[in-house]
């Protein structure tokens, strides 16, 4: 390589980029995120709240709004709101014939229900199956104790078919004590009889 063509190409590499990075630093030039501090909190434009409690809110809401004493206030006030701008004098009447701020505020409690009561449904079919995947579980945790008690009882019962039992014993005792009064009423000897004391011959 010439001597031109080297200065040329020190020239083109800016100064930055031979020096060394510094310690604590990325290549870009930006400070290394610090894993064991916590990171500052963002500033966001959207204002913040509780998903648990916006939707316990919602549920309280579509209930009372599926109840009939919300039909009966709003009936009520459907009523008085229409013979207030009727029959009250012209200077106080806020909502004349053909009522088009009642109209909007009927169509604004409509948008507004709409999408509470889906919010309260989901809460509601989100929960329904929670419950049927654990009754599902207890249903499966059922069936397997059942069936290690059906094979245990009739691991019992062959068990017990091996078995004596009280009955199976007194019977064996009866048919024993009636061959054995058979065989006595027929002379045979039943029990051999008693040797004499003393020394028996047979001993020699």
């Amino acid at each position: 390589m010439t001597p031109e063509r080297e200065t040329s190409n020190r020239e083109r590499v800016p100064s930055g980029a031979r020096e060394r990075t510094p310690a604590g630093a990325t290549a870009t030039g930006r400070p290394r995120t610090r894993l064991d501090q916590p990171r500052s909190p963002r500033r966001r434009l959207l204002p913040e709240w509780d998903p648990e409690a916006f939707g316990r809110l919602s549920e309280r809401i579509a209930r009372f709004l599926g109840t009939g004493r919300f039909i009966v206030w709003m009936t009520v006030v459907i009523i008085a709101w229409v013979l207030w701008n009727i029959f009250a004098p012209v200077d106080l009447r806020f909502d004349n014939y053909p009522f088009i701020f009642l109209t909007l505020m009927l169509s604004l409690q409509a948008s507004y229900a709409a999408p509470l009561i889906l919010l309260a449904q989901n809460r509601q079919d989100d929960r329904d199956r929670v419950n049927l995947e654990q009754d599902r579980k207890q249903n499966e945790r059922s069936i397997a104790d059942t069936e290690y008690l059906t094979r245990e009882i009739a691991a019992l019962r062959i068990g017990l078919g091996e078995v004596a039992t009280r009955d199976w014993i007194r019977s064996e005792l009866q048919d024993l004590m009636k061959e054995l009064e058979s065989r006595q009423h027929d002379g045979h000897v039943v029990f051999p009889a008693e040797r004499p004391h003393g020394r028996d011959v047979d001993d020699h």
